[in-house]
């Protein structure tokens, strides 16, 4: 049996890169004459910017901390041990580079268990320990704190989750054990299972008290000197701690249960992670910690050698680093100050994008429309959007006047837009209504205001061919909802320069938007894809297969919605309208389908109602559907629709649409909600032997998204 220290110099040895997270131990006399302390500070040495994490020398650092103190505590030298982090930062987990690294099931399960070894030391001192959690704690930052006998958070804390199911892990030190005996069960499914999978959802320092994950809250400001006062209370037998009882009977199982339900609902089962941090609650609830323990080693384990989790982290790594580094883009140095912005349109698309330039901006925003009913209906509508934040408190009073008075309306765009440098607009999609607004604004704007388009799908360089300075047009593509999908598709004309394209990478990096460049190609780099993979189901089904049949295939893939329920948020006009675009420059890939054109003429919203609270076939949209008799299984249809998507992503790679494969994951991630334990989808085509048998060869090479060879 190895020992915790050789543990942790084995997995050293593989993670050379490891930033290095010191436990320093400082000794000082508690307040109310509780006694001396020792309290420990996890620090990498590092400013905020660079959070603190345990890879295995800083987890051998603690361990060593920890046979300090344990010794002083067993000759009585201390009353206590605190635990707390530098600035802003208590401890955000394991390193994530160290993980991918790992290339046997035997180092990972090093892993594990050196984590394990060295957290549960505190809960065995001979004295009581604290965690202070003093700024943002993830993974094992948390599940470090949990180990202690008490907990205090600060009212200042911003981020506090167990990201790991998000990733693809479980909360492997600690988290699926504890976590659940300390505040039952069903509120930890909502931490380690619900917020995970929506989003990676981060509590704040509030919640985690009402959580009762922590014994105690207090303000930012003097946080560890009340920490302290409070710790010195407890230990003098002041304050007394009362948890209350965990029920361990059958809510424990109804909370496993619903946990089961949020997971299906979201992956579908096509993701491991869910279900296993769910099977290691269940069995929690016995109390047996160290059954608990092995259980998070030996999943924690197989997951770190499984393709979900090295998809995982390949995903959060292209949304974390190259989604804040865009490939290709220009010299952030020619970027033009942006000090006023035009906005073309005053319908619910242009009102979305003034409120995002107004609120992110911070300049003045002008809207313009035909009428001044739609000019006023679209201030109006950001004037609600501000007063909602209002309400919530997001904004104060004070704020929330000054971003009224930024935005106004006019009719006359000379008025509007003379002194504008960055003009967008959001008009009918049909190049020639589109090409008439461009020249109306060139007429108008200044010479250096960058004119730029959120077409979905027309060609930009088109759109800019009969102005005077094509240079200066640029495609701007926002994804609905705006204020929730985070990609935008950059899109660089024939004779768009670099100065343009700067400016609009600048103003995308203010709009904290992930920019990505894309060339201008018929749907550029998400509407395409979808409309590849929603046309190939769309053809089934006007073939002959049924469409719940059709629903079904793809349901393996885990995607947050299925398919035609997809088609509805996007609207079959607008599903139509890219597919025809698409039909024109492609022919032999892209089909018109009758039946959705059927669907769009008889003005329906969608294939389904919902009149029993879930989707059910409209009976009038089942009776315009025209099919054929050719009718194909389930895995037919998955075939067929994954083959064409990998066809259609082969055939933009060597468009030079977009730089790398990784893009196109980057794309679909933040612009169309695509699971991050696919990796987006190119490790997914890899993975299943897609890739190879449509193209003759992997999109990725292995190791980036996949187990190293």
């Amino acid at each position: 049996m190895s020992t915790t220290a050789e543990l942790l110099k084995g997995a050293a040895e593989l993670f050379p890169g490891e930033v290095v997270t010191q436990a320093h131990v400082r000794h000082f006399d508690l307040p109310l004459n509780a006694g001396r302390f020792a309290l420990i500070t996890l620090d990498n040495g590092l400013d905020h910017t660079k959070p603190t994490t345990f890879g295995p020398q800083s987890l051998a650092n603690l361990d060593t901390a920890i046979d300090q103190v344990e010794k002083e505590a067993a000759d009585g030298e201390i009353v206590g041990v605190g635990i707390t982090g530098k600035p802003f930062i208590f401890a955000v987990g394991a390193d994530l580079k160290g993980v991918e690294l790992l290339k046997r099931h035997e180092d990972a399960l090093a892993v594990g268990k050196g984590g394990h070894e060295v957290f549960k030391r505190l809960s065995k001192l001979a004295v009581p320990t604290f965690a202070y959690y003093n700024g943002a704690a993830m993974g094992g930052g948390v599940e470090v704190g949990l180990h202690c006998t008490y907990r205090t958070v600060s009212a200042a804390l911003p981020a506090f989750s167990l990201p790991e199911v998000f990733l693809g892990l479980v909360p492997g030190w600690g988290g699926c054990t504890l976590l659940p005996n300390l505040i039952g069960a069903d509120k930890a499914v909502s931490v380690i299972i619900e917020n995970a999978l929506n989003q990676n959802k981060q509590l704040k320092g509030k919640q985690v008290y009402e959580l009762g994950i922590a014994d105690a809250l207090f303000e930012g400001a003097d946080f560890l000197e009340q920490s302290l006062i409070w710790t010195a209370a407890v230990l003098k037998g002041e304050i007394e701690i009362d948890r209350p009882a965990i029920d361990r009977g059958e809510a424990w199982d109804q909370a496993v249960a619903r946990g089961r339900f949020i997971a299906d609902g979201k992956v579908h089962g096509a993701a491991p992670a869910a279900y296993r941090a769910l099977d290691i609650i269940a069995a929690a609830k016995n109390g047996d910690l160290q059954q608990g323990y092995d259980a998070e080693d030996q999943a924690l384990a197989d997951l770190i050698m499984g393709g979900e989790l090295r998809a995982g982290i390949y995903a959060f790594n292209l949304v974390q680093k190259r989604g804040k580094r865009p490939a290709g883009a220009p010299d952030k140095n020619l970027a033009r100050p942006v000090t006023k912005v035009g906005v073309v349109g005053a319908g619910l698309m242009a009102s979305q994008l003034a409120l995002l330039f107004l609120r992110r901006l911070e300049v003045p925003v002008v809207l313009t429309d035909i009428d001044q009913e739609r000019v006023d209906k679209g201030v109006g509508y950001v004037h609600a959007e501000i007063d909602k934040l209002l309400a919530k408190g997001r904004v104060n009073q004070d704020k929330a006047n000054r971003l009224k008075a930024l935005v106004s309306g006019v009719l006359d765009k000379a008025e509007g837009f003379a002194d504008a440098d960055f003009i967008i607009e959001a008009v009918f999609e049909e190049m020639s209504v589109k090409q008439k607004v461009f020249a109306e604004v060139e007429a108008v704007a200044p010479a250096h205001a960058v004119l730029a388009t959120n077409t979905s799908s027309l060609s930009v360089t088109e759109m800019a061919s009969k102005l005077q300075h094509p240079e200066r047009v640029v495609g701007f593509h926002f994804f609905n909802p705006v204020a929730v999908l985070p990609l935008l598709e950059i899109v660089r004309g024939e004779k768009t320069d670099d100065a343009s394209l700067a400016t609009a990478f600048a103003v995308a990096k203010k709009l904290k938007k992930t920019a990505v460049l894309v060339k201008d190609a018929p749907a550029f780099v998400v509407n395409r894809i979808l409309t590849r993979f929603m046309g190939e189901i769309q053809n089934v089904i006007d073939e002959g297969t049924p469409v719940e049949v059709a629903e079904k295939a793809v349901e393996p893939l885990g995607l947050p919605m299925s398919p035609l329920v997809l088609l509805e948020l996007v609207g079959p006009a607008i599903g139509l309208h890219v597919s025809e675009t698409l039909n024109r420059a492609f022919p032999d890939r892209f089909k018109v389908s009758p039946n959705l054109k059927a669907v769009v003429e008889a003005g329906k919203r969608g294939f389904y109602v919902y009149d029993s609270g879930k989707p059910e076939l409209d009976p009038e949209v089942t009776a315009l559907l025209k099919q054929g008799d050719t009718v194909l299984t389930e895995e037919q249809v998955r075939v067929r629709v994954l083959d064409a998507v990998a066809q259609e992503i082969g055939l933009m790679l060597g468009e030079g649409v977009v730089a790398e494969a990784q893009d196109i994951d980057l794309c679909l991630i933040t612009g169309a909600g695509w699971p991050f334990h696919l990796g987006g989808i190119t490790p997914y085509l890899d993975r299943e032997g897609v890739s190879e048998r449509v193209n003759g060869k992997t999109f990725l090479e292995p190791g980036v998204a996949s187990v190293p060879a």
